[in-house]
């Protein structure tokens, strides 16, 4: 797909899921989590290239005009979505699937210095609310819903619900809607 057929599909994502949206015009412009994307898709690719210093200035000037960080090297999917998004920090080794959207103030965080993989893999469709911290290497089955300012240290498996601190897992019930989940009293902290 195009560079422009992929910011299309970032603008129609943003659109479907986020309901004050009015105008593609209005997303395009005003929405500094697509900005924060669009510029890591470039920084990317200077990264993949070897180009790690222009990569990582790229990155940190995204920082400064959007208030996200993402590092050059996390790998993100297609359709990602970030709601607001002042305050989320992704780091160098994690990987977003497909269909994934962020609030403000999520953080895809290690929880050592090792080298090699030390932050979190989202699988597909998953939905992280306002505040949670998802730490270290772990891996986050596809269609889970994290709750508001929970703190995940542990795998969790697909079609979960994680919340609390630190975050248990519990299945999520047939035809429940992810988005109503992040809305709902009993899993806010």
């Amino acid at each position: 797909m195009s560079w422009a057929g992929r910011m299309r599909e970032d603008i129609a994502s943003a659109r479907l899921r986020d309901p004050a949206a009015r105008s593609a015009f209005e997303i395009a412009v005003l929405y500094p989590g697509l900005h924060a994307i669009w510029a890591h898709r470039v920084n990317h690719v200077l990264w993949r290239r070897g180009l790690r210093f222009p990569a990582r200035m790229g990155s940190q000037l995204t920082r400064w005009l959007t208030g996200i960080e993402i590092h050059p090297a996390a790998v993100i999917g297609r359709r990602f979505f970030i709601d607001h998004g002042m305050g989320v920090v992704i780091g160098e080794t994690a990987e977003i699937g497909d269909d994934v959207m962020l609030y403000h103030g999520v953080t895809l965080g290690g929880r050592t210095r090792d080298a090699g993989k030390r932050h979190p893999t989202l699988e597909d469709g998953v939905l992280v609310g306002a505040g949670a911290k998802i730490l270290g290497p772990v891996v986050i089955g596809a269609g889970t819903a994290i709750g508001a300012n929970a703190v995940v240290t542990k795998d969790a498996p697909a079609d979960s619900v994680l919340t609390g601190v630190p975050a248990k897992a519990r299945s999520r019930a047939p035809g429940e809607n992810l988005a109503h989940l992040l809305s709902a009293p009993e899993y806010l902290i």
